[in-house]
């Protein structure tokens, strides 16, 4: 079983088997960070918040090691695929942890937790139905590592950025949008006027989003 640390919020409406919603904080943060954003969440959602494997200082964490280059973030891509492993396992866990539905998992990740969240969703599709990616991009390898499209097209995505985002520039949220496209996918994109955060605006589509996608898969 992969044993990622994380904190957990039983659903405020219970029911048998309840949806998974999963949040992946982005570098140097923890698990803390998006966990108080449930409560604008559907009160149906087993809420999990995951802790990235990384240490990178006292209460931060990250998915993988990043270089500061002057063409932009240089990724760790070794390391990026560890943590997708950990992810994978960590998902097909939670039915038999938790009694949660395999079949009803949104994943909602900020920056380098979109960049995992997309990743497992490419090579993994069918460990999760939606994902959320805020102010995230898409890694060559994930691209590499995509499933067939046959498996692909069961996930729904959702792509918001800033448009005055300094870390990941908007010009990675719109190439996102681009290579799933590619792929034969039709994902959901917004572009915001924030910079590198979740702003109220952005936090309501996504919010939106989910409340819809749950809707189709009751």
């Amino acid at each position: 079983m992969s044993e990622l640390y994380h904190l957990v919020r039983p659903p405020r409406e219970p029911s048998e088997r309840p949806p998974v919603l999963m949040f992946l904080h982005g570098y140097g943060s923890n698990e803390e960070d998006l966990f108080g954003l449930a409560e604008e969440f559907s009160p149906q959602f087993f809420v999990i918040s995951v802790r990235a494997p990384l240490t990178v200082g006292p209460g931060s964490f990250a998915w993988f090691p990043v270089e500061f280059t002057p063409e932009g973030l240089l990724a760790d891509e070794k390391s990026a695929f560890n943590s997708r492993e950990l992810l994978e396992g960590f998902l097909t866990s939670l039915p038999d942890r938790y009694g949660t539905d395999p079949n009803r998992v949104l994943v909602a990740g900020f920056s380098q937790g979109a960049i995992m969240a997309v990743s497992v969703a490419l090579a993994s599709p069918e460990s999760l139905g939606a994902v959320a990616l805020m102010s995230g991009r898409i890694l060559s390898s994930s691209m590499a590592a995509a499933a067939p499209l046959n498996r692909l097209s069961k996930t729904t995505y959702l792509i918001v950025h800033g448009t005055r985002d300094r870390v990941l520039p908007i010009d990675e949220g719109r190439q996102s949008r681009q290579s799933l496209e590619a792929l034969g996918l039709h994902p959901d994109y917004e572009e915001f006027e924030m910079e590198h955060t979740i702003s109220d605006e952005s936090l309501a589509r996504v919010t939106a989003w989910s409340r819809r996608w749950l809707e189709n898969h009751l």
